[in-house]
């Protein structure tokens, strides 16, 4: 990753399979209200009650209301991407850039890692991979269905890869890379339809803001050090 700030944009999610739409009419269903509608309704009948079809409001199951003050909860990916936020800290306590994931599964974490290349000497020791390998040992395979992975950062081309091998489920990250993201912000090889294996849901933006700022705290910090040490920790 260059020596730069994260590009940060508006979450957004990618679905690279179709949702059908949720309470489709049958053709002949809409053609019998519209002959109703224009009849009108018999003599003695009611007129028939409008068939709804929308989405509860948050609070709107069984009669709850939320206050117009209150605090909406975290949300599961939000608590999760926080425990990725944590190993990020823990990165740039070692000097790394800030990068941290975690793998989800069942409710529980069963993978975390976070960026090492300086400190493994090895180029490929980013925060997915660390995770995968912590997730794989866990569950005693590499392979990963039913599994989420969230990172702060958009995952590069080498952890793409390593992610759609282990047959992830479900990618959320954080910052946009707008230098090396493959995840749409460079190239998008989850989109890439000539490979094997593809995760089901990619979400992008998750707590955008706070993981940005870990990265341009550190660079700031980077950047007000000796020029050899800034050297060292590019991500690769």
């Amino acid at each position: 990753m260059a020596d730069a700030a994260a590009h940060v944009s508006e979450p957004d999610a990618r679905w690279h399979r179709r949702v059908p739409t949720p309470c489709a009419a049958r053709t002949g269903e809409v053609q019998a209200v519209a002959e109703s509608k224009r009849r009108g309704p018999r003599s003695g009948q009611a007129a028939p009650a409008r068939r709804q079809c929308e989405r509860a409001r948050p609070g709107a199951l069984d009669g709850a209301t939320r206050p117009v003050n209150a605090v909406a909860p975290p949300t599961a990916d939000e608590r999760w991407m926080r425990e990725a936020l944590l190993l990020a800290s823990e990165a740039a306590r070692h000097g790394e850039v800030p990068v941290g994931a975690v793998v989800v599964r069942d409710g529980a974490i069963v993978g975390r890692g976070f960026n090492r290349p300086i400190g493994l000497v090895d180029a490929t020791a980013h925060a997915e991979v660390q995770a995968l390998r912590a997730a794989g040992s866990c569950l005693g395979n590499y392979r990963l269905p039913g599994c989420t992975l969230f990172v702060t950062l958009e995952p590069c081309a080498m952890c793409a890869g390593a992610i759609q091998h282990a047959r992830v489920t479900r990618v959320v990250f954080g910052a946009h890379d707008p230098k090396t993201g493959a995840c749409g912000s460079v190239i998008d090889l989850f989109a890439e339809a000539r490979l094997n294996h593809h995760a089901q849901q990619i979400v992008g933006g998750m707590l955008a803001g706070e993981s940005a700022a870990l990265l341009s705290d550190f660079f700031a910090a980077r950047r007000r050090a000796a020029p050899s040490d800034r050297e060292e920790t590019r991500r690769g």
